[in-house]
C-alpha cells in the first residue's frame, strides 16, 4: 500500500464555510474569516480583562498595561513626544499579528479543527502594510504638503548627487510596503511548512513500524516541538518588527529623517 503523499500547502488553501446553496454565491463566509473573528475575540477578551481600574491591578491587568506601555516605548522612542497619537494604530497591528500568529501555531487539531493562521496569507499582512502607509503618507502631505518630498533627499546631499540618490530613495520608499508585508507573510508560511512536512514524518516513521521507522517518527517528533517553539519565538519576533518599522516610516512622515 503506497504511503499517502505530503501536501503541505493544503492548510493555506482558504475554503467556503456553509452549505451548498451559499457555494454559488460572491458573499462567502471562508475558514479565514472565521479565524480572523477567532483572533478578534480574543484580542477583545484579552483588552476587556485590562479595563479594571483596580487600585491593586490583577495578573490581568498587569499583563494588559505591559502589553500597551511596551507598544508605547516602541511610539515615544522611534517618532517622539508625537508618537502617543499612532499609538492605536501601531497598538492594534503588533496585537493582531502577535494573536494570530500564536493561535495559528496552537495544536487544535489534536482535539479539534486545525487552525488556520491568517498572517500566512500576504492579503491580509499586504493590507496592514497598505493601512501603514497611507498613514505615513497623510501624516507626511498634512504636516509638510510638497514639502514632503524633501524626504528623498538626504539632508547635506551634494548638488550633483541629489539627482541620483533622489530616484533611489523614491524606489527604495516605494518598495517598503511591499516589504513590510511580505516580512511576516513569508516566516509563518514556512514555519508552517515546516511543522508539515516533519507532522508527515511522524505519521509515516509510526505507520512504517520497526525500529528504524519509530526512530524516524521519534526524531520528527522531537523537530515538530523545536519548530513549534521557534514559531512562536518568530511570531512575536514579527509582530514586533512590524510595528516597529510602522513607527519608524511614519517617523520619517513627521520629521522628515
Amino acid at each position: 500500500m503506497a504511503a499517502p503523499s505530503i501536501d503541505p500547502m493544503h492548510q493555506f488553501q482558504i475554503a467556503p464555510i456553509g452549505s451548498e446553496a451559499l457555494a454559488a454565491s460572491p458573499f462567502q463566509f471562508t475558514n479565514s474569516a472565521l479565524w480572523m473573528l477567532i483572533v478578534l475575540a480574543v484580542i477583545l477578551i484579552f483588552m476587556w480583562g485590562g479595563t479594571r481600574r483596580q487600585l491593586v491591578p490583577g495578573r490581568w491587568q498587569a499583563a494588559v498595561e505591559m502589553l500597551t506601555g511596551f507598544v508605547d516605548n516602541i511610539t515615544r522612542s522611534s517618532i517622539g513626544k508625537d508618537g502617543r497619537k499612532y499609538l492605536p494604530w501601531v497598538f492594534t497591528a503588533f496585537v493582531f499579528i502577535l494573536v494570530a500568529n500564536w493561535i495559528g501555531a496552537m495544536p487544535f487539531a489534536i482535539v479539534g479543527p486545525h487552525p488556520f493562521t491568517v498572517t500566512s496569507h500576504f492579503s491580509v499582512t499586504g493590507m496592514m502594510s497598505i493601512i501603514s502607509f497611507a498613514i505615513v503618507l497623510g501624516v507626511g502631505f498634512w504636516k509638510h504638503g510638497l514639502g514632503f518630498f524633501s524626504l528623498f533627499v538626504p539632508h547635506g546631499t551634494p548638488a550633483v548627487m541629489k539627482v541620483l540618490i533622489a530616484p533611489v530613495e523614491f524606489i527604495s520608499f516605494l518598495v517598503r510596503p511591499f516589504s513590510l508585508g511580505l516580512r511576516p507573510f513569508i516566516a509563518m508560511f514556512a514555519g508552517h511548512v515546516l511543522l508539515e512536512v516533519f507532522g508527515n514524518f511522524v505519521v509515516q516513521g509510526l505507520n512504517a513500524g520497526g525500529p528504524m521507522g519509530y526512530g524516524i517518527g521519534l526524531l520528527a517528533f522531537v523537530f515538530v516541538i523545536f519548530v513549534n517553539a521557534l514559531e512562536l519565538l518568530v511570531g512575536a519576533i514579527q509582530a514586533f518588527v512590524f510595528a516597529l518599522l510602522t513607527a519608524l516610516y511614519i517617523n520619517d512622515a513627521v520629521n522628515l529623517h
